[in-house]
């Protein structure tokens, strides 16, 4: 994998920025989901792909969708503040930095939902950012929710489960540790986050 940020991250360094990552099966979706309910000038940050449209995204909400050339431009000009090539370079995908700067700038915190990865790509950019690991309850736990959705072979389980493992053991290197045991108590700590940072961010202004 790799990743990357510019010369233009350093315009947001200083900004009311909480970056959340964690293990799949662990809840990011739906945690993400209820900040934006309750946050509401909250700024979720849409990723950049090059993948194609799956069905019922929309360009502009879900991701952004653009061209191999131009996802290469982006990095030229260091507007990503991190990216990846995914699934062995089969499409990259990245988190563009003007946006963020923007939302800032305008007073709105932000939310960025990455990998492992990219969530130490951004804390490079804007050391500032508070990073997240959104943690299960219990390995037990995190276990059976991946087992459960039964949809891979128990091969390319093995390696979900080792993959999980890995992400578990580096949540140390994360500025929080949320633990998703119940959706309201995880939602309410991370908007606690989000409202700090804005409050620190409002009193020096």
């Amino acid at each position: 994998m790799s990743e990357g940020g510019g010369p233009d991250d350093a315009a947001c360094a200083k900004a009311p920025v909480v970056v959340l990552s964690g293990p799949s099966a662990v809840g990011k979706s739906t945690v993400v989901r209820c900040l934006r309910e309750r946050v509401p000038d909250l700024y979720f940050s849409v990723s950049v792909t090059t993948r194609a449209p799956r069905p019922g995204e929309v360009d502009g909400v879900d991701y952004t969708f653009v061209t191999a050339a131009q996802f290469q431009q982006l990095i030229d000009n260091g507007a990503l503040l991190e990216w990846a090539d995914i699934h062995g370079g089969l499409h990259r995908s990245g988190t563009p930095a003007g946006p963020v700067a923007a939302a800032t700038a305008a007073g709105h915190p932000v939310l960025i939902e990455v990998d492992l990865a990219g969530a130490r790509a951004v804390k490079r950019a804007l050391p500032e950012a508070t990073t997240v690991f959104l943690a299960p309850p219990s390995w037990e736990v995190l276990e059976a929710r991946l087992v459960g959705r039964g949809t891979e072979t128990p091969e390319v389980m093995a390696r979900r489960l080792q993959t999980a493992r890995d992400e578990l053991a580096a949540q140390d290197d994360f500025d929080e540790v949320v633990v998703n045991s119940q959706l309201e108590s995880a939602c309410a700590e991370l908007v606690s986050l989000l409202v700090a940072h804005t409050q620190v961010r409002r009193e020096h202004q």
